[in-house]
């Protein structure tokens, strides 16, 4: 599928600031009050920031964005409208969390109900987010039960990295944090190489499973006789878009490469905090490579009709 850098733009973006503002809260609802007003808006505006632009970079490449708000009546049946939905809901829960959490507003009580509540709601919005690409059938390579992790964990890994060099900024990575939050983008990079060396073999392997036999049921020695049309369409620009395998492979190995080099900086970091500053634009380049890869190599089933042998 032809990658729209706007949609590669609103997942990696999105995601790094839901993957902060989850963490953010759950920090708050389990330490309570922030420590300086400061050190709480940054995190917040940073993290609504990412949220705002990869949203409205979602609709550029639409024919008609300012018809956009209509996905929002079909949430009973889409997940783009669910994730719409949730979206917008997360801005009030977030506001008002921060303005407890900051000391804006002084209700301590309020400060893990909301925090627990605003976390569910990043969580929940990528799982739609994942889930939009999931339950597409037609494209075998996003229809993976590793989809949705993969948008899960890239989303934790990019904001942890995040929220680990603003706090070095704030001199929040003391020790004891310094330890845990390192401790944390750890893991979180670990489940990111994981999951996309599972998923880049699975489909390897389930490459070119459905052919024109397959898909007419007539058994082989099926052939097309001639191609539907004469030049290419829309369709054949979109849905038919080929990236080479070594050009594939080389992206994928630039990314592991990356992720593996953050991995390594995370280990230093408690010793050496401003090494943070380093793994946020490591982190970021990685998982537009990684979105990049994940669009150019989906190919949809309407190829076959379309001439190719094998999707």
């Amino acid at each position: 599928m032809n990658p729209a850098y706007s949609v590669i733009l609103f997942t990696t973006a999105s995601g790094a600031g839901y993957g902060l503002l989850a963490l953010t809260a759950m920090a708050g609802a389990s330490h309570g009050r922030a420590s300086t007003v400061g050190f709480a808006i940054t995190l917040l505006v940073v993290a609504l920031a990412l949220i705002t632009a990869g949203l409205l970079s979602s609709t550029l490449h639409l024919g008609r964005p300012e018809r956009a708000w209509r996905a929002f009546s079909q949430w009973r049946t889409s997940w783009l409208s669910r994730e719409g939905v949730l979206a917008v809901a997360t801005y009030p829960a977030a506001i008002a969390f921060g303005a407890c959490w900051s000391g804006l507003v002084d209700a301590p009580n309020s400060i893990a109900p909301l925090g627990y509540l605003v976390a569910a709601l990043c969580a929940a919005t990528v799982y739609c987010t994942g889930q939009i690409y999931a339950s597409l059938k037609t494209i075998p390579a996003w229809h993976s039960r590793l989809t949705v992790p993969v948008y899960l964990v890239f989303a934790l890994a990019t904001g942890s990295a995040i929220l680990m060099a603003i706090s070095v900024y704030f001199g929040r990575f003391q020790a004891g944090a310094g330890n845990f939050q390192a401790f944390f983008t750890l893991i979180s990079i670990f489940g990111v190489i994981v999951l996309k060396y599972l998923y880049w073999r699975n489909l390897r392997k389930a490459r070119g499973q459905y052919t024109m036999a397959v898909a007419t049921g007539l058994g082989e020695g099926v052939r097309q006789w001639e191609v539907p049309h004469t030049s290419t369409n829309f369709i054949m620009k979109e849905m038919g878009y080929q990236v080479a395998r070594r050009r594939a492979r080389k992206l994928q190995q630039i990314c592991t490469l990356l992720l593996d080099l953050c991995f390594v900086l995370c280990l230093f970091s408690p010793k050496f905090p401003m090494l943070a500053y380093l793994i946020v634009p490591l982190i970021m380049v990685a998982a537009w490579v990684e979105r990049w890869l994940f669009f150019a190599q989906a190919e949809h089933v309407v190829g076959l009709f379309y001439g190719k042998e094998r999707v």
